[in-house]
């Protein structure tokens, strides 16, 4: 592989962004990930709380995620603390800015697209598609060293406080929102990925053998 040019370099970052903030909203509207892990994870028997109730809450929380969700978070069912909102809230900001990114990104990234293809130039492709996969190896890896302490570190980066370590007996939401569940989110997040960049790779390649012909 030649030098990668420093244009290239830049894309592969716009590429990266768009593909992991795409990879985090696949991630968190996947809800039959959790629908799975209701039963996988024995949630119900665990928390106390029936699958139907549990289903209600969670389909509230995520739909309250969403950028285009209008209102004040509330929980069908189960009592919240005032920093437990505070905490959603946080939540619900960092999901919006995936939004934006991601939009944004998919903009820049369409207009590359078109413009390179223009200049028959696509040495970008291979850099984007080792570079979308730097930041998630570097997540798996951590997670499978410690992941509880790569998932506490995580809240501290992205959290200005520690709303995020609720209390049962005030926020029950958190008994149905086992670590696990997180884990197999991640490792859905990485999967994402990882198929984005073997794309971008494969492309890449068939290209390359298309000029050769």
């Amino acid at each position: 592989m030649k030098k990668p040019k420093a244009t290239d370099i830049l894309i592969g970052i716009l590429f990266t962004l768009f593909i992991i903030s795409l990879g985090v909203i696949a991630t968190v509207n996947f809800r039959s990930l959790y629908y799975f892990d209701i039963d996988y994870l024995n949630i119900a028997n665990d928390s106390g709380i029936s699958k139907e109730i549990i289903i209600d809450n969670y389909n509230a929380l995520i739909d309250y995620n969403s950028p285009f969700f209008q209102g004040d978070l509330k929980l069908p069912d189960l009592s919240s603390s005032l920093d437990g909102l505070q905490h959603f809230v946080d939540v619900k900001n960092i999901f919006t800015t995936f939004y934006y990114i991601a939009g944004i990104t998919l903009i820049l990234c369409g207009t590359i697209i078109i413009y390179k293809k223009v200049k028959k130039d696509y040495s970008y492709l291979l850099v984007s598609s080792i570079a979308v996969l730097l930041i998630p190896a570097m997540a798996a890896i951590a997670s499978i060293i410690n992941f509880d302490a790569t998932f506490v570190v995580f809240h501290k980066i992205f959290f200005r406080n520690d709303f995020w370590l609720f209390d049962p007996s005030t926020d029950p939401v958190i008994t149905i929102l086992p670590d696990t569940f997180f884990l197999h989110s991640l490792i859905f997040l990485i999967s994402f990925v990882f198929i984005g960049s073997l794309i971008l790779f494969l492309i890449s390649r068939y290209l390359k053998k298309r000029e050769i012909k």
